[in-house]
């Protein structure tokens, strides 16, 4: 008898014991996922951050990849006119057509960029960048029109899908890393938010 209370008083002891160690195994799996994803959010902020910054520096100087070499902003060429001068289809052809070359469009257009890439980078105002971004790639899905089979004069539209494109993408990405708050790792995420002015409003997180 003395033998199976021993045994029972032995477990009653010993299962708490294991509860406790289940439990901080599952706290410190959750500490790494949680790590690992905020670890990737910035990798993936990172990225996205210098597919701007990239666009900007290459339409400003002419690098001689999406923009001719000697037909950089720098040297006279439009940002806008070739893309925009060149919709084929879509609701709003005549009206990108209106803006192309445009002064303003080319400062409003470059300065998205920059800023865009800039915050992406940096990690700080990733809300206005995700407001900022989004409109640019609603404005160029629209330019591109995927829902079109055909452009204006017939030929193939050479779409490869009617809705989902990168535009898309890429707005869904500059609202899920603003969502997420990713410019804490490897960013100025945390110095940004304790600005006075920041911290007042909040929307400039």
């Amino acid at each position: 008898m003395a033998v199976h209370d021993h045994s029972h008083r032995h477990v009653g002891f010993r299962l708490p014991a294991r509860r406790r160690s289940g439990t901080a195994s599952a706290a410190a799996g959750a500490e790494v996922t949680t790590a690992t994803s905020a670890y990737a959010l910035a990798g993936l902020r990172l990225l996205t951050g210098f597919v701007f910054l990239w666009a900007f520096l290459d339409k400003t100087f002419g690098f001689g990849y999406a923009t001719r070499s000697g037909n950089g902003w720098i040297d006279g060429g439009s940002p806008t006119e070739g893309f925009l001068g060149g919709v084929a289809v879509g609701p709003m052809e005549s009206t990108f057509h209106d803006w192309a070359g445009a002064a303003w469009a080319d400062w409003l257009f470059m300065l998205g960029l920059l800023g865009i890439g800039l915050a992406l980078t940096a990690g700080i105002a990733l809300r206005l960048a995700a407001v900022a971004g989004t409109v640019m790639m609603a404005l160029m899905w629209i330019a591109e029109w995927p829902p079109a089979k055909h452009l204006s004069d017939g030929s193939p539209s050479m779409s490869t899908n009617p809705f989902a494109d990168y535009h898309l993408v890429y707005a869904v990405v500059l609202i899920a890393l603003a969502a997420a708050g990713a410019g804490a790792v490897w960013g100025l995420g945390r110095a940004w938010a304790r600005l006075p002015i920041v911290s007042r409003n909040r929307w400039l997180l």
